[in-house]
């Protein structure tokens, strides 16, 4: 089977120099490599390519032969490093919390593995009758939620 460390070593051998950041390398039992990318601005096919074929050209077929897919990390799909939670800040995302609530709001900061999502809420104040949405923030560490995923807004 066909090392995953040595692809992340290659990947990140190629992201040297890049704005690309790497998201997730797999590797099945049947030696199909998947490699995701992101960039803040998005990611290009002629650089997916370009990272294939830099992979390809320092793997051996004729020790193990695989088939390679690369791609970006996709659009509404949960967060898998702390790189895309930056790039996210200022956007609508939706957290799934570890004690199964679910979130939607702004990402408002990002602090090593903590991030907080301020969340438009019906608050009670003092002085006033009825509840007033405000935003309110919540706090959250990365390893200790189920999923954060941009939410695409189509409005």
């Amino acid at each position: 089977m066909i090392d995953n460390n040595k692809v992340k070593e290659l990947v990140n051998e190629w992201l040297d120099g890049k704005e690309y950041f790497l998201v997730d390398v797999e590797i099945s039992s049947d030696n199909r490599i998947v490699v995701e990318i992101d960039h803040a601005d998005g990611v290009w096919i002629e650089d997916c390519v370009e990272l294939s074929r830099y992979i390809e050209e320092r793997l051996d077929r004729d020790i193990e032969d695989y088939e390679l897919e690369v791609g970006s990390a996709g659009l509404g799909q949960p967060f898998k490093v702390p790189q895309q939670y930056k790039n996210h800040i200022g956007r609508n995302v939706e957290v799934l919390a570890a004690d199964g609530k679910k979130y939607q709001g702004i990402l408002r900061s990002v602090d090593g593995n903590d991030f907080t999502v301020g969340v438009e809420e019906k608050v009670q104040v003092e002085g006033k009758k009825r509840p007033v949405k405000q935003e309110v923030a919540h706090n959250f560490n990365m390893d200790e939620v189920k999923y954060t995923k941009y939410l695409i807004n189509f409005k």
